[in-house]
């Protein structure tokens, strides 16, 4: 699914995917005129499969960062803040006024517990409020119709973080269908979302040209091979968490209950000879 994430969402051919999820989120029609390449966008054979990102550029020349994270980031809140700051700096050429700066939306789906709260959905709203009044601050009229504005907060970036894990798996409105897409990879034959029919489509195996089983075989033997170098290391570790607790005289079971290892496995090892270094 990491993959066909991937192949769906950096492709232009399948730009009505990516604007229809993206229509679902920010409510309103998004039009896609451009992916703009990074070196963070170039798939290779051993492309990660743990982080995607992706910069669009809308008809309205507005910009949207999408990001998909799997593995925990004590610091992402900063992260997201910092690639919004970089992309507003290199989007803007030398010379031109501050005005000329577009919208910015920042998208992070994450499947991992970042902050804390129980919603699957977070949209970030920054206004200015005065500290004596309580009132927010506004635009002028002029800053309104040069901008096309209403609010301050429309001239700054606009952050949602997708908490994929907190879905109850309950579809409630088209939005909560593309979230329970990538969640599960399963898209219900009842689900109406815009760019979810398209998706179901791409998403077939069979429909994919040699080329592209060839890739996709190859990224699954990487997922396989990092996934068993992981693995390795882990037990690697348990390993010696366990004997050295050995050494110092723990039990079995309170090892097991430390390490998760089996009983038996930890018996062995208290008669496995030490390797040498």
């Amino acid at each position: 699914f990491d993959w066909a994430v991937k192949k769906l969402l950096r492709h232009k051919a399948n730009f009505g995917i990516l604007s229809g999820f993206l229509s679902e989120l920010l409510k309103f029609d998004v039009t896609i005129e451009t992916i703009l390449e990074s070196e963070g966008n170039k798939q290779h054979e051993y492309d990660k499969y743990n982080r995607l990102d992706i910069l669009l550029r809308t008809a309205q020349n507005e910009l949207i960062l999408v990001e998909i994270q799997n593995d925990p980031e004590n610091d992402y809140f900063q992260r997201m803040i910092y690639g919004v700051s970089k992309l507003i700096t290199e989007y803007i050429k030398e010379g031109e006024p501050y005005g000329s700066i577009k919208k910015v939306f920042s998208i992070n789906i994450v499947y991992f517990g970042l902050g804390q709260g129980e919603d699957y959905v977070y949209e970030y709203k920054g206004e200015f409020v005065g500290l004596h009044l309580g009132k927010v601050l506004r635009p002028t009229p002029t800053q309104q119709k040069n901008y096309k504005i209403g609010m301050i907060a429309d001239i700054f970036p606009k952050y949602y973080i997708l908490k994929i894990n907190n879905f109850d798996d309950v579809a409630k409105d088209t939005l909560d269908e593309w979230i329970y897409f990538l969640k599960n990879s399963e898209i219900k034959d009842e689900f109406k979302a815009k760019g979810l029919a398209e998706a179901r489509e791409k998403l077939r195996y069979e429909k994919l040209s040699d080329v592209e089983k060839q890739t996709y075989n190859r990224y699954q033997e990487n997922r396989r091979i990092e996934r068993s170098v992981t693995d390795t290391a882990i037990s690697n570790s348990l390993k010696k968490v366990a004997k050295n607790a050995i050494l110092e005289g723990v039990s079995n079971n309170i090892i097991s209950k430390i390490t998760g290892l089996d009983t038996d496995f930890i018996e062995m090892l208290r008669t496995e000879p030490d390797e040498e270094d």
